[in-house]
């Protein structure tokens, strides 16, 4: 069985020619009796024949149904599926149909503060926010018992996946890390239609909303993240300090300002790493003799 489109009029006029027949047999019963109660067995049958038709056309009124804007109405004739009702209005279909309502809105769930470990190892706390809608009522109705929670219990699923395989910092480029927003969210999106594509839900969306170390090791974790800043910032100056230097004794030794032998530029190179590597303010010393002495 797959999505198909139910039996369904406009219904507006089948009210309309519902009222006016309900109407006309409804007279023709009562007349009919009245007449049957002075002695006339014509009418008495036409009376009955109207009362048939007046009770077939109660039935037919229990078709009438109302279709709201990005919803879907479910149509099940004694548990037979006969289809969907998509477009909004009023309509008139199959009469006494079980119609359920199945909402084709954009929807968003928020998953709960997940704790894991990470693909290192560390216990960490994450969150996810889902965008989804149904595209498939027939398959949101029948596949799955309830496909609200089906949709919260593989989220969370999701996460936890996608926080085993991948580490909270990653510490060389190789690796994609849980921080890297983009990447990851697009990987949970991904996964999660994988999983909610059986049961008529697209995800449009689903993103990290809340990420951070377990409390018992947060703070361990944050001295670690300092000191691989420290080193990182300090690697960078020595980068460019060595580059300073180097700069400075080309442009000497281009513009002939002093000749340096390898003892001199040895001792240029230390006091201009000193200055330049040194993360408080250095104290200028004269040297009133000579280098050598």
């Amino acid at each position: 069985m797959k999505l198909r489109s139910a039996f369904h009029v406009n219904g507006f006029l089948v009210l309309l020619g519902w009222l006016v027949l309900t109407l006309f047999f409804g007279g023709v019963a009562v007349f009919g009796f009245i007449a049957a109660g002075d002695g006339n067995p014509p009418a008495l049958i036409a009376a009955i024949a109207a009362c048939v038709v007046v009770a077939v056309l109660l039935l037919l009124a229990t078709g009438l149904t109302i279709v709201n804007p990005n919803e879907a109405k479910v149509v099940q004739f004694f548990g037979r599926y006969i289809g969907s009702i998509s477009e909004p209005g009023f309509y008139s279909t199959v009469p006494l149909t079980d119609r359920k309502s199945i909402t084709l809105r954009v929807r968003n769930f928020e998953t709960q503060k997940l704790k894991v470990n990470d693909a290192d190892g560390n216990p960490v706390e994450i969150a996810a926010v889902v965008v989804y809608r149904v595209f498939d009522s027939f398959k949101a109705a029948f596949a799955v018992d309830d496909y609200e929670e089906y949709v919260e219990t593989q989220s969370e699923a999701a996460v936890r996946h996608l926080a085993t395989t991948h580490p909270y910092d990653a510490h060389d480029d190789a690796r994609t890390s849980l921080r890297d927003g983009a990447e990851v969210a697009e990987e949970l999106t991904v996964e999660l239609r994988d999983r909610t594509e059986l049961a008529g839900i697209e995800v449009l969306e689903a993103r990290i909303t809340h990420l951070a170390y377990a409390p018992e090791i947060a703070q361990a974790m944050l001295v670690r993240q300092q000191a691989n800043q420290v080193v990182a910032a300090r690697a960078r100056i020595v980068e460019g300090a060595v580059g300073m230097v180097g700069l400075a004794l080309d442009r000497l030794a281009e513009q002939g300002l002093v000749e340096l032998d390898e003892e001199r530029k040895a001792a240029m190179v230390s006091n201009l790493l000193v200055v330049l590597c040194s993360d408080r303010a250095t104290q200028p010393v004269v040297n009133t003799g000579t280098l050598y002495n």
